[in-house]
């Protein structure tokens, strides 16, 4: 048996769940570590409220993951990795996070409409992050910061700058962005607007390519679909070392460093919503793996209580939903059956609600692993499509991204696993009768994966009449199945641009998919088309969806 810094023997990690294996790695820790045990009890704990980064306080008290007594000079101290999310309503909610490199005091947010005048200060919520990964030369400390904005004006533009004692965004270079608030809900108030999406990015040139052409598309907000940084790059929800050693996976935090550096000019301005992948389980942290990323992100908390990266918020006339495939994957079994069902029986009662409100067209579901596709990679996952495909197909659910192979492919519409028209490049589909449309969009900025023969390149449709692949149906179990849903594949790297169209009278809500490769060019496009209140509002009828509406 090997020592136990270096993680847990091949034997044991292979029958232990992500809970069972983060119990063992911290009983095998010194006892000059339990400062770090707070991140263990879960969300509660960690989000009780603000702290200080180093000795002095800030507005409340609360927990630490990090100590230190001294904090540095704040002028000489620039936050940096600004990022922002949408609270649980995005027309009233914003959430703002940063970085600074070393412990300062008293951080706040300016915030105004007027950037000429932004005399408003707000204190931020600390979330410091301590990680003593075995093999590592030494530990690593990182200050995350938080403001939680509510009350805001919809469809408003905001201008704010993030700072500390000693360091004033008001009077910083560059230190002003903005960020601008969902349109008020109601189907002749919303104007088109556009979102995108990738998964898999990690650091690279690839990746810091995607971000530029993305934000020459102008989003509203950005679906980041899992495997976000590769801290861990190997991606099986180990126990983590430094050298991946004895059945250990690779774990580096300040990768993390570098991704959030390398999506600021884009996250700083647009909300950027992330689904946890598989890559994203980081077992040093808490038991599902998921305390390092409570730590760096914000989410909209509106999920079952057990998974923080599950939610929904509702921007314009499209309900979006963020689910954690970690839970049902039989691929990578890690977390499988975490929430213990809780969260298909919140996706369930989640897409009754969206789909009773009267100003709701499109329904776009997010995730990791992939629902249908064909790589030689990790192709499909079977427990997604035992779980929650049914579901999908109940509600008509129009769009779902997911990431994990990264490639970009587009299924025809699938009802029942099964395809009811080939839709070209530039086709139409009209989901409450044609069925589910699937994207794999995973080529984010990761090394790229390859297709089955026929093999594929820029724009290629798949006109051959069926495709050898397989799904995992089983914990470890790949079962061969021919396809013939697949209809574009592309091998380089790109991402979705989403442009939504809300109708109008005599016009239907258009939701218009075009993928975009690195270099901006357009490789596949789609439309999905929905008639304002065609879709069935459920037994109750429209008199109480209005009245969810109302109260939503």
């Amino acid at each position: 048996m090997k020592t136990p810094r270096m993680g847990i023997p091949d034997r044991l990690a292979e029958r232990m769940s992500m809970a069972e294996q983060h119990e063992w790695l911290m009983s095998q820790r010194p006892s000059r570590r339990s400062v770090f045990r707070a991140g263990a009890l879960g969300a509660g704990a960690l989000l009780a409220g603000p702290s200080l980064l180093g000795s002095a306080a800030s507005a409340g008290t609360g927990p630490t993951l990090a100590t230190t007594n001294s904090t540095a000079d704040g002028a000489s101290v620039a936050p940096f990795a600004r990022h922002l999310a949408f609270g649980a309503d995005p027309r009233r909610q914003i959430r703002i996070g940063w970085q600074v490199p070393t412990p300062v005091r008293r951080p706040f947010i300016r915030i105004g409409t007027d950037p000429s005048d932004l005399s408003g200060r707000i204190p931020a919520e600390v979330r410091p992050l301590h990680s003593e990964v075995p093999g590592a030369a030494g530990p690593v400390d990182q200050y995350y910061l938080h403001v939680e904005l509510d009350g805001l004006r919809p469809d408003t533009t905001y201008y704010y700058g993030v700072g500390h004692k000693g360091y004033e965004p008001a009077s910083a270079a560059g230190a002003i962005s903005t960020v601008h608030t969902a349109p008020q809900r109601g189907r002749w108030d919303v104007e088109p607007f556009t979102f995108t999406a990738f998964g898999d990015q990690g650091v690279s040139p690839h990746a810091l390519a995607n971000d530029g052409v993305v934000a020459q598309q102008n989003p509203a907000f950005h679906l980041l679909l899992g495997d976000i940084a590769y801290a861990d790059p190997s991606g099986q929800g180990r126990p983590v070392s430094a050298t991946g050693a004895n059945g250990t996976d690779i774990f580096n935090p300040t990768i993390w460093d570098s991704y959030l550096g390398q999506i600021e000019a884009v996250a700083s301005r647009v909300p950027w919503m992330v689904a946890t992948g598989n890559h994203d389980m980081e077992a040093l942290y808490s038991p599902e793996g998921y305390g390092g990323q409570i730590a760096r992100w914000d989410f909209p908390g509106n999920g079952p209580k057990a998974c923080p990266s599950v939610y929904s918020f509702i921007y314009g006339n499209v309900g979006v939903i963020s689910l954690d495939a970690n839970d049902v994957s039989n691929e990578i079994p890690a977390n499988l059956g975490y929430s213990k069902g809780s969260q298909t029986s919140w996706l369930k009662s989640r897409l009754k609600f969206l789909r009773r409100q009267p100003d709701v067209d499109f329904i776009v579901v997010f995730f990791h692993h992939c629902t249908y596709s064909t790589t030689n990679a990790h192709a499909s996952e079977g427990g997604v499509r035992a779980e929650w495909v049914p579901l999908f197909d109940a509600y008509r659910v129009d769009l779902v991204l997911n990431g994990h192979n990264h490639i970009y492919e587009r299924s025809d519409p699938l009802r029942g696993g099964s395809p009811s028209k080939a839709v070209p490049i530039g086709g139409t589909v009209h989901p409450d009768t044609d069925g589910t449309t699937y994207l794999s969009v995973g080529a984010g900025g990761r090394s790229l994966y390859s297709f089955p023969a026929p093999d594929s390149y820029a724009g290629h449709v798949n006109d051959a009449a069926s495709v050898n692949t397989y799904s995992w149906t089983g914990v470890g179990v790949k079962t061969p199945e021919v396809v013939t849903w697949s209809r574009v594949r592309y091998t380089g790297y790109s991402f979705v641009a989403v442009d939504v169209t809300p109708a109008r009278v005599g016009q239907p809500a258009t939701l218009t998919v075009r993928a975009v490769a690195e270099s901006g060019a357009e490789l596949d496009r789609v439309t999905l088309v929905r008639t304002a209140g065609l879709c069935t509002v459920g037994s109750r009828g429209v008199s109480d969806a209005k009245a969810d509406f109302d109260a939503a």
